[in-house]
């Protein structure tokens, strides 16, 4: 299956004046939370063209079945939170391109207040190429920034405890610091 790019806003000139185009027609929306996700397809592509789905594992796979059965090739979602990722990864893995929007960028747009009509009328920005992409790393530099998140917080996590122990030793009067200038290792003659 060939990879689709998202595209942006066009112009059409007519005798009526400026109207923007359809630059996505095989373009979805998905309102993302932690318990559900709202997708909405284009009208002339399923009777029921906006459902709701769970969070599982299974329920992200009939995502996917669902928007591959109504033709879909590019999907816009928001970056909120850690809920998307999962969705993001099966939706690249089977080849549906992926446009994460930021959610401040489309928080003013929108004003809807409801998953239905919020995944509706983001599919239709979607579709006509007004929404902008965030930065999304790919897979071998997400695991390199996870690794390095991990042994920041793991030395960060030493550093309190190291402190915890030179706390302790004062409170029960030991004066190991007279001693050892590092309680971690080194010691010095005085």
């Amino acid at each position: 299956m060939a990879r689709v790019k998202s595209r942006k806003a066009k112009l059409i000139k007519s005798h009526d004046g400026n109207k923007l185009a359809i630059v996505n027609p095989d373009a979805a929306r998905i309102d993302i939370a932690d318990t559900e996700m709202q997708v909405c397809v284009p009208e002339d592509r399923d009777d029921d063209n906006n459902q709701r789905f769970g969070c599982f594992t299974d329920d992200l796979n009939n995502i996917v079945e669902w928007l591959k059965v109504c033709h879909i090739n590019t999907v816009a979602m928001e970056a909120t939170g850690i809920y998307f990722l999962p969705l993001f990864l099966k939706l690249k893995d089977s080849g549906i391109d992926v446009l994460l929007a930021n959610p401040r960028d489309v928080k003013n747009i929108s004003g809807h207040k409801t998953d239905y009509a919020d995944a509706e009328w983001l599919m239709l920005l979607h579709r006509y190429g007004l929404l902008k992409t965030c930065f999304q790393p790919d897979n071998s530099a997400r695991k390199i920034r996870n690794i390095s998140r991990q042994r920041n917080n793991l030395l960060q996590e030493a550093g309190r405890h190291i402190q915890y122990m030179q706390k302790s030793m004062e409170l029960m009067n030991i004066k190991l610091s007279t001693v050892i200038a590092d309680i971690t290792g080194l010691s010095v003659v005085q």
